[in-house]
């Protein structure tokens, strides 16, 4: 994907207010349980999800000389967004945060998906 992609906020869901976006059907509660109940047949497909922390490049023989403790150099910085696959497609950007003793991602942003 392209720095050209369209970026859709996530809506804030622990405000009290409905969002100001009436038209997508999130402030009629019966709306939303509608379009739950439309997309339950999609609900047992499993997806792949990937978090992707950055990327690095080396040739084969650098790669079989890494070991414990070798410090691989990523093209992301610290506080940096991560990009957030689904089936190889980018859907997302967020933030590591870590859950008692495991690391998590907690999404940022949503990636709008051009329609070909």
């Amino acid at each position: 994907m392209s720095n050209q992609d369209s970026h859709v906020p996530l809506p804030d869901l622990n405000s009290a207010e409905p969002m100001a976006m009436g038209d997508i059907g999130y402030n009629d509660d019966e709306q939303v349980t509608r379009i739950a109940a439309d997309l339950e047949a999609v609900f047992d497909v499993p997806v792949q999800v990937s978090a992707v922390l950055g990327r690095s490049k080396m040739d084969v023989g650098e790669l079989l000389r890494l070991g414990p403790g070798t410090v691989l150099e990523l093209d992301r910085r610290v506080g940096e967004a991560i990009d957030i696959y689904v089936n190889n497609r980018l859907v997302a950007r967020g933030e590591v945060v870590l859950v008692e003793d495991k690391l998590g991602v907690t999404m940022t942003e949503i990636i709008k998906a051009e329609r070909a």
